[in-house]
């Protein structure tokens, strides 16, 4: 579904992304872990086109993607939602889930037909639609983050650190939520600091670090893998020891 081969790409500072190699299967549920600073989030603005590759190539089922607009990769089925504070908390519920359609703002039925189908799986968009959206909880509100990501009916979805500052009943509706997605034949790549939230929702993990991909594979090996403990308590994962030969009598 979504490829990265050799994406190099950072901003005025440097490279931080330093030949990343990435494939996500059309339906998974990837998760991307690693200390700050791996490069983690970079890995979806780079996907998003908020950010241009200065080498490598990204593709969406066999198209490549990268150094096209954020306007037109949207159009092709990718969306994102950000780190945090991505509503506009002065107007209304469905005003923000509206937005996510900004580009056919125009095609009043299918905006109105999409919405009806976003209330089925969120609840807070009819019981609050009318309400300001700054007077909504953490967790409701990112339930209205991931309305306004779908409304597009995106293929992949991009999720920056869905768990960040939720307490455990909303950290359940973002599991759930993507849950949701995932039945619904979407592709999921998140980003998560937490780890054992993100590997657990995840089929495939991915591990970052200094802007490489360090460990890739299922989800459950990765999180098991005694290399983690090193690189999540201060320490960093190594390249396997070379095997002495074998001595001959």
């Amino acid at each position: 579904m979504l490829s990265l081969k050799g994406v190099v790409a950072g901003y005025g500072g440097g490279d931080v992304l330093q030949g990343v190699d990435l494939e996500i299967e059309r339906g998974s549920v990837t998760c991307i872990v690693g200390p700050n600073g791996a490069g983690k989030s970079t890995v979806l603005r780079a996907v998003s086109g908020l950010l241009s590759p200065r080498l490598g190539e990204i593709a969406l089922e066999g198209k490549r993607i990268d150094g096209r607009a954020p306007a037109q990769i949207l159009k092709l089925g990718i969306s994102q939602v950000p780190q945090s504070n991505a509503i506009f908390p002065n107007i209304t519920v469905k005003e923000n889930v509206l937005m996510g359609a900004y580009l056919v703002r125009r095609d009043r039925a299918f905006l109105k037909r999409r919405y009806a189908e976003l209330e089925q799986s969120f609840p807070v968009l009819t019981e609050r639609g009318s309400d300001k959206a700054g007077n909504l909880s953490g967790g409701q509100r990112r339930m209205v983050e991931f309305a306004r990501s779908l409304m597009m009916e995106p293929k992949v979805v991009l999720l920056d650190e869905p768990s960040l500052g939720l307490d455990p009943k909303a950290l359940k509706m973002v599991h759930e939520s993507v849950k949701r997605m995932i039945a619904r034949g979407r592709t999921i790549l998140l980003v998560e600091q937490n780890v054992r939230f993100g590997l657990r929702l995840a089929d495939h993990g991915i591990v970052m670090e200094s802007g490489r991909v360090l460990l890739d594979g299922k989800a459950d090996d990765v999180l098991n893998n005694p290399e983690m403990a090193a690189l999540y308590f201060g320490g960093s994962v190594k390249e396997p020891s070379p095997q002495p030969p074998p001595v001959r009598a």
